[in-house]
C-alpha cells in the first residue's frame, strides 16, 4: 500500500522536515503531518518521523518499512525490520 501522497525518497523528506502520509485511524484512513525529529544515541544523532497521535503498530511498521525510517507515536516507536538506531546515525 502506497502511503504517501507524492512519492518522495527519503532524503527529500528529511531535507524537507515533514511529510504527509495515509494511515488508517480508528478505523479511517487520513492524511497526517510527521515531523522529522533527531535524538541523540549512543551511536550518534539519527533522524525519525515522529507524530503526536494514536496510530495502529502494524500501520506504523508498514509506513517505517516503506520508507525506511524509524517512526515514533504516542503509541510506540517502530524501526523498518531487522534495522536498529545505528542504522539511521548520520541521515
Amino acid at each position: 500500500m502506497v502511503h504517501q501522497m507524492n512519492k518522495k525518497t527519503r532524503e527529500e523528506i528529511l531535507r524537507a522536515g515533514k511529510v504527509d502520509i495515509k494511515v488508517k485511524r480508528s478505523g479511517t484512513l487520513q492524511f497526517q503531518e510527521f515531523a522529522v525529529k533527531r535524538v541523540q544515541s549512543a551511536f550518534g544523532t539519527y533522524a525519525f518521523l515522529e507524530i503526536d497521535k494514536f496510530v495502529d503498530l502494524s500501520e506504523l511498521l508498514e509506513v517505517a518499512e516503506e520508507l525506511q525510517l524509524p517512526i515514533k507515536a504516542k503509541n510506540g516507536f517502530v524501526f523498518p525490520k531487522g534495522k536498529t538506531s545505528k542504522d539511521f546515525v548520520g541521515l
